[in-house]
């Protein structure tokens, strides 16, 4: 019989908890047997004195057996259950390519993902733009469209990871979020109860990451691929730019819009499809079904080619509620904003850099995003056309085009993009879209 204070008191002091210990508190976080005052104590003791790696992936597994874990015996795959996670980030729209990208390559991606909060926009809300999808469907239509589709992405459930729903919660309120540990076992609990084969983890680097410094975002980096690894989840971890926004746009219907142009290939933002292409190429060759990295992307740039990849995000979409003719017909669907307007910068010269940040958040300030959980959506509103790092701007060329309901907005947005981008008399040096992958075999 273990008392959750003594565990609290063991690593107060410094010391490593077992695995029975860290089993009792995370089943008393799960059944209220613990209370909120040592929850958040446990949770300042590891920000202070850290969890090992045994501790970690102990933390990690007992919070993803916390609630159901998804098994997918019954769907009698013929291939691997794959998926990817980002750290978050602006204009990051991976995830609606990528998913059925890996289905048409054989793989079968339950994609479990989350709301948007602060400057990162959430995959869900993007989907929550196309009229009828449901991100919530009962867990029989999951299977289903996991099924036949071979993707689909959807909100989490009540019954999946409920320790990390309530830890969390308490996390931010006591100021604890920031700790390698914790966003590890936050991060994997829920990745791992979706009963995945494999996985991708996009840890983002840069002035619009979750994480303030490239040597912060490799120590998650890292953390992540010895913890996955460690619970049984074959995981790479790539550390990938976050200087700029990553596709074209930044907003819900507008970044919807650009990953069904990328998938029928009427355009593809070359940073955006090479982060894509780098994150799905190992998730091919994690799951098996590709030996090598120029193998995995043959097979990626085929069923992008052939139409298979904009063909089962189709289905997903129509399976899960959406219109079935929605990519040929995405524009007559997608809600569009009153002004779509350009604004451009003071000089001309070259974009040098730019606050990512603060260009995720001036597309909250237009409504599109939220300050707090709960506040309700504007899908239409965002930025598109921003320009890159390196690209020159002049009277022809806008920082960015905005989309806004107001004039008022219009002006506050267009002064937020300004402040945000740099521009200089000369060009950057580039930057990789990709700094680095982190494998078990580099641990």
């Amino acid at each position: 019989m273990f008392l959750a204070q003594e565990i609290i008191r063991k690593k107060r002091n410094g010391d490593s908890l077992t695995t029975e210990e860290i089993q009792f508190f995370v089943n008393g976080i799960t059944h209220n047997t613990v209370s909120e005052g040592q929850i958040a104590a446990l949770g300042m003791a590891v920000y202070f004195n850290d969890m090992n790696m045994d501790e970690r992936i102990a933390l990690t597994t007992a919070m993803r057996d916390s609630g159901t874990i998804l098994n997918w015996d019954a769907l009698k795959a013929d291939g691997p259950i794959i998926d990817k996670h980002s750290t978050g980030g602006v204009g990051d729209v991976i995830s609606l390519m990528l998913g059925p990208m890996a289905a048409a390559c054989g793989g079968f991606v339950p994609m479990i993902s989350g709301r948007g909060l602060g400057h990162t926009g959430g995959t869900l809300d993007k989907f929550d733009a196309i009229p009828g999808y449901q991100t919530e469907p009962s867990s029989e239509l999951f299977r289903k469209v996991v099924k036949e589709a071979g993707v689909a992405i959807i909100g989490q459930t009540g019954d999946l990871v409920p320790a990390d729903k309530r830890f969390y919660s308490i996390r931010d309120n006591t100021a604890t979020v920031e700790s390698i540990s914790l966003i590890t076992a936050s991060i994997l609990s829920k990745k791992l109860a979706a009963g995945l084969d494999a996985l991708a983890m996009d840890v983002k680097v840069g002035t619009g990451a979750f994480m303030p410094t490239y040597e912060a975002s490799e120590e998650l980096a890292r953390s992540i691929t010895a913890v996955a690894n460690g619970a049984g989840t074959k995981t790479t971890a790539l550390l990938t730019d976050m200087n700029q926004v990553l596709a074209s746009c930044a907003g819900n219907a507008l970044e919807v819009k650009e990953a069904i142009q990328f998938l029928t290939g009427e355009y593809r933002n070359p940073r955006l499809y090479e982060v894509t292409m780098g994150l799905c190429a190992e998730m091919l060759q994690l799951g098996g079904l590709a030996q090598t990295e120029s193998e995995a992307r043959a097979k990626l740039n085929a069923v992008l080619d052939n139409g298979l990849a904009a063909e089962k995000f189709a289905k997903m979409v129509s399976g899960l509620g959406g219109p079935t003719d929605f990519v040929e017909n995405y524009a007559n669907y997608l809600p569009k904003a009153g002004i779509i307007r350009p604004v451009y910068a003071d000089k001309a010269g070259f974009v040098h850099s730019m606050d990512t940040r603060e260009l995720g958040l001036s597309v909250v300030t237009l409504g599109g995003g939220r300050r707090k959980p709960g506040d309700a959506l504007d899908y239409s509103v965002g930025l598109s056309d921003v320009s890159a790092l390196g690209q020159q701007v002049d009277a022809d060329k806008p920082l960015a085009v905005i989309h806004a309901q107001s004039e008022d907005a219009f002006a506050e947005a267009a002064q937020a993009i300004k402040s945000a981008i740099n521009v200089a008399d000369v060009a950057p040096e580039k930057t990789p879209e990709i700094y680095r992958y982190i494998r078990a075999t580099d641990l």
